[in-house]
C-alpha cells in the first residue's frame, strides 16, 4: 500500500482518532529530535574532553588493530 493510500484511509477516520493518531506522530517527531539533541550533546561533550586533553585520540590503525585482536578477527 503506498503513502497515498495510506492517508486516504486515515482521513476516512472519525475526527477523534485522527487527532490522537496525528498527535502520536508529532510526538514521534519530538523523540527523533530528543535523540539528535543527546547525539549531539554527547559529541560536544567528547570533544570538549578532548580538547582538554582529558582524553587522549587513537590513531585509526591503532584502534582497528585493537578490535580485531579483541574479537579474532
Amino acid at each position: 500500500m503506498s503513502t497515498e493510500q495510506i492517508e486516504w484511509e486515515l482521513l476516512k477516520l472519525p475526527a477523534s482518532e485522527r487527532a490522537r493518531l496525528a498527535e502520536r506522530l508529532i510526538a514521534s517527531l519530538d523523540e527523533e529530535a530528543e535523540v539528535d539533541r543527546a547525539w549531539i550533546e554527547e559529541a560536544r561533550r567528547r570533544d570538549e574532553e578532548f580538547d582538554s586533553g582529558a582524553v587522549a585520540a587513537l590513531a585509526l590503525e591503532d584502534s582497528l588493530r585493537d578490535i580485531r585482536n579483541r574479537f579474532g578477527w
